[in-house]
C-alpha cells in the first residue's frame, strides 16, 4: 500500500515555454528526477494542479510566477526480486557503482522483461544499498543506454549521490563519449552535409547537429528530429577510420536524449550500421568484399557502444572517468572492414 502523495511545489519561472509540460520539465529541480515522460504520466492522472483547478492537458498554458504543485506518490514495492546476474565491475564506492552494460541487457523493469535486467542484478549485488529515488522501477538509476547498446553506465547507491549525479546530467556537464560504425563517411567538406538545418563544422573535422527530438508523429516507438516542441539535442561527431562504404566515427553527446546517436546520424544519411529503427534494411555497395559485406549487413544491433563516462564524484569532489572498450563483436565488424577496405 503507498502512503500519502508528497506535495512538491513549482514556482514557474521568466519566460516559461508555452505548454505545462516543457515548463515543468525546465523548472522542476533536478534532483527530482523528474522526465517530461513521468511529467506527462503525472499531469494525465491528475496529480498536477494550479490552485484548485486539475491540469490534465500537457498543453495548458502557464505563467511566469504561478504555483504548480504536483502530488507524487510514494515507490510501490516492485515485483522484481534480485537476480545473480554477473556484472563487469568498473568502479564501486559506499555512493555509486560504475558498470559496463553488456549487449542485449535491458536497464530497468518494464512489461514484458521484469527480470534480466541491471535493475536486477545491482539489487543482489548491492542488496539493499540502492538509491530509492528513481521510484520502484528504477532504484538506483540515474541514466539509461539502449538494450542493444553497450558500455558504461553508472549507478546511485546513496540518495545523495543520486542527486548530485542526476544535477550534472541535468547540466550537461557529464562526459559521455561513444563509439559507433556508420554507413559512409561522415565528411565535413560535404556540401550536402554542410546544407542540412541544424548541421555545423567545427575544428578538427568535428560534425555538429543541432536539433530538437521528439516522438515520430505516427509511430510512437521512434523519435524523430523536430524543430518546434520537441526536446533540445546536439551531438559531435568525428570520423577516426573510414572504410569507404562505413566508417568508424566517435559521439559526444552535449545534452542526452532517446535515442539521440541514432536518430542525429541518421538524419546526418549515415545510419548505424545494423539499426533497423533508423536505418532500415541499407544495402553496402556490392563490390564490398564478400564476407565483410556479409557481416556488415547482417550485424544484429545498431553498433553503438558508450565508451568513455566522466563525472565529478557527486560527494567528494572527485573527476572520475572511465573507459571501457569496443566488445567482441564490434572488434570482428571493425576487422572485417578493415579487410574490405580498398587499397590506397
Amino acid at each position: 500500500m503507498s502512503s500519502t502523495p508528497r506535495l512538491l511545489v513549482i514556482a514557474i519561472q521568466a519566460d516559461p515555454p508555452a505548454r505545462l509540460d516543457k515548463a515543468l520539465a525546465r523548472d522542476v529541480p533536478a534532483g527530482e528526477s523528474l522526465s517530461r515522460s513521468r511529467l506527462a504520466r503525472l499531469i494525465a492522472e491528475g496529480a498536477v494542479r494550479r490552485g484548485a483547478e486539475v491540469l490534465t492537458d500537457p498543453r495548458a498554458k502557464v505563467a511566469e510566477g504561478e504555483e504548480i504543485s504536483i502530488a507524487i506518490g510514494a515507490a510501490e514495492e516492485i515485483d522484481a526480486k534480485p537476480e545473480a546476474i554477473p556484472l563487469e565491475i568498473i568502479h564501486e564506492d559506499a555512493e555509486l557503482i560504475v558498470v559496463n552494460k553488456p549487449v542485449g541487457m535491458v536497464v530497468h523493469p518494464a512489461p514484458g522483461t521484469p527480470s534480466g535486467t541491471l535493475v536486477n542484478a545491482l539489487m543482489h549485488h548491492c542488496a539493499d544499498t540502492l538509491s530509492g529515488i528513481g521510484g520502484a522501477l528504477r532504484p538506483g538509476i540515474v541514466h539509461r543506454i539502449d538494450k542493444d547498446t553497450s558500455g558504461l553506465l553508472v549507478a546511485a547507491k546513496s540518495d545523495r549521490a543520486h542527486h548530485g549525479l542526476a544535477e550534472q546530467f541535468a547540466a550537461h556537464t557529464v562526459e559521455r563519449e561513444y563509439r559507433a560504425v556508420v554507413h559512409g563517411a561522415p565528411d565535413a567538406g560535404d556540401p550536402r552535409l554542410r546544407g542540412l538545418r541544424g548541421v555545423a563544422m567545427e575544428p578538427g573535422g568535428v560534425i555538429r547537429i543541432a536539433t530538437e527530438i521528439g516522438r515520430h508523429r505516427t509511430d510512437r516507438q521512434r523519435q524523430a528530429v523536430m524543430w518546434a516542441n520537441g526536446r533540445r539535442a546536439v551531438t559531435r561527431a568525428r570520423v577516426d577510420e573510414a572504410f569507404g562504404a562505413a566508417a568508424l566515427v566517435t559521439c559526444w553527446l552535449e545534452t542526452g536524449r532517446t535515442h539521440q546517436i541514432r536518430v542525429h546520424l541518421s538524419y546526418a544519411g549515415h545510419a548505424l550500421l545494423g539499426d533497423e529503427t533508423y536505418g532500415g534494411r541499407r544495402k553496402l555497395p556490392r563490390a564490398m568484399e564478400a564476407t565483410a559485406r556479409t557481416l556488415a549487413e547482417g550485424f544484429p544491433r545498431q553498433a553503438l557502444h558508450a565508451a568513455t563516462l566522466g563525472f565529478a564524484h557527486p560527494v567528494s569532489g572527485e573527476h572520475l572517468r572511465f573507459d571501457a572498450p569496443l566488445p567482441r563483436d564490434m572488434e570482428d565488424l571493425l576487422a572485417a572492414l578493415r579487410g574490405a577496405a580498398p587499397s590506397a
